[in-house]
């Protein structure tokens, strides 16, 4: 029986001496002659960089010889992921602008014009000029019959709640006041507003101040040095008005050009009682009346 070293499937000898099996490096030419059962010994071959000495040489993955993955490039992959980042920013911005072109587009509810009217309208008192708020000439009816009108004096440059009002009242804001004479320039009425932050602090407010004519406590007289009015003050108011409506609060009181005490007046003319609330009202009407707003003008906040 022949022992000799058989010839296998990978001994080499499929393949032509010389000549490199899949990439692998070439097998060396064996030493020697060949076995006699065919092929070469082991120790034919010589010795080299193989798995084991002696064996034929057949490289695996890794191996030398062994044809190697290019690795990728790291750049490639950063300008990829960089790019694909600029292009969700790009549609973010463009999906932004489509709903800021909208919403830029579009026409106000029904609550914004009304929230826009309720900021216009507590403003007023800021925004519109002292000739606007106190007209030069208010008209009045006297209780006998006839139309008169009332010129104004002066305007007082202080808005300062605490020496506008002789009580104290929460949440006010200011007090402007001007001074006016009758036609017959016997009468001297201050006109006061009062400005809240809104309607409820106004109604709140009203409520410390007197329901019936009596003249105090309340608005305090405007006596401008120098005028007709010079000696109208505290002690001279005879009756006063207060109306309401919105986040603001127009009060007048009434008492005679000269000065004269309230406590002298024996019998108050009539006109003391009709004449006050008839400038409050004139005063209060426009300044609290609300309008459509008018939404990009100046002025509006929509």
């Amino acid at each position: 029986m022949d022992y000799s070293p058989q010839v296998s499937e990978d001994d080499g000898s499929m393949y032509p001496q010389g000549q490199q099996p899949l990439g692998g490096p070439a097998y060396p030419e064996p030493h020697g002659p060949p076995s006699p059962g065919g092929g070469y010994p082991p120790s034919a071959y010589p010795a080299g960089p193989w798995p084991v000495q002696g064996q034929q040489p057949w490289p695996g993955y890794g191996a030398p010889g062994w044809p190697v993955q290019p690795r990728p490039d790291r750049r490639w992959i950063g300008s990829a992921v960089a790019g694909v980042l600029a292009l969700v920013c790009l549609v973010t911005a463009i999906v932004s602008g489509v709903q800021i072109n909208g919403e830029l587009k579009r026409k106000p509810t029904a609550l914004e014009l009304d929230r826009a009217a309720t900021i216009e309208l507590a403003r007023r008192w800021q925004v519109w000029s002292a000739g606007t708020i106190f007209p030069a000439h208010l008209g009045y009816t006297l209780d006998i019959g006839g139309d008169e009108t009332a010129s104004r004096v002066g305007i007082d440059p202080g808005t300062s709640c605490a020496k506008g009002v002789d009580v104290v009242l929460k949440d006010c804001r200011a007090v402007l006041r001007a001074t006016y004479l009758d036609q017959l320039e016997g009468m001297a009425i201050t006109v006061g507003v009062l400005a809240f932050p809104d309607d409820r602090s106004a109604q709140q407010a009203q409520a410390k101040l007197p329901s019936d004519s009596s003249p105090a406590p309340g608005l305090r007289a405007l006596g401008l040095p120098g005028s007709v009015v010079a000696r109208f003050g505290d002690g001279s108011r005879q009756a006063s008005a207060v109306s309401r409506q919105g986040p603001y609060i127009v009060m007048a009181v009434i008492g005679y050009a000269d000065g004269r005490p309230t406590t002298s007046a024996k019998q108050k003319q009539t006109d003391l009682y009709v004449i006050a609330p008839q400038l409050a009202n004139a005063v209060l009407r426009p300044l609290a009346s609300r309008v459509q707003p008018a939404c990009g003008k100046p002025g509006w906040r929509c």
